[in-house]
């Protein structure tokens, strides 16, 4: 039984980061577009405002990335560093545990954004396709020549 998850580990972390990068960019696109009941019970974020909009910035563009599974390791530890400022700056002076400032979602977040920093992107990433092609020319380049970059 151990052998059969551990083969399917890869496939198990790439619908881990595919489910978080979606609802991060979820959350990116309802504070900057209004859309999916818009930030914080309707409306958007003003533009330029701090830390909201840019918040917002990084949860749209570094949410689509880990989706996409494109630069994922950047992206995750970019987007677990705003999870993690925003639980102590917005969330943490309100109360002491998540349950009582409602900042769940920034824990679990910055939490599993830093998880995907430390694993990569697994499978089903772009990250994965590119890899793959650059160890594919090294692999059959014949010995001595270079592979060009």
């Amino acid at each position: 039984m151990t052998g059969r998850l551990n083969s399917a580990q890869p496939y198990a972390l790439g619908l881990f980061r595919i489910v978080i990068g979606l609802l991060f960019t979820c959350h990116g696109a309802a504070s900057l577009f209004g859309v999916l009941g818009g930030a914080m019970g309707g409306g958007t974020v003003p533009t330029g405002t701090w830390p909201g909009w840019y918040a917002a910035v990084i949860q749209l563009v570094g949410g689509g990335l880990v989706l996409l599974g494109l630069g994922t390791r950047f992206a995750a530890f970019v987007a677990s560093g705003s999870m993690a400022y925003a639980y102590f700056k917005v969330h943490q002076p309100e109360a002491l545990w998540p349950l009582q400032n409602g900042g769940e979602a920034s824990v679990l977040f910055c939490w599993a954004m830093l998880l995907l920093v430390f694993t990569g992107s697994g499978a089903l990433g772009l990250d994965r396709l590119f890899a793959g092609r650059g160890e594919r020319a090294e692999d059959t380049a014949p010995a001595g020549e270079a592979v060009p970059a």
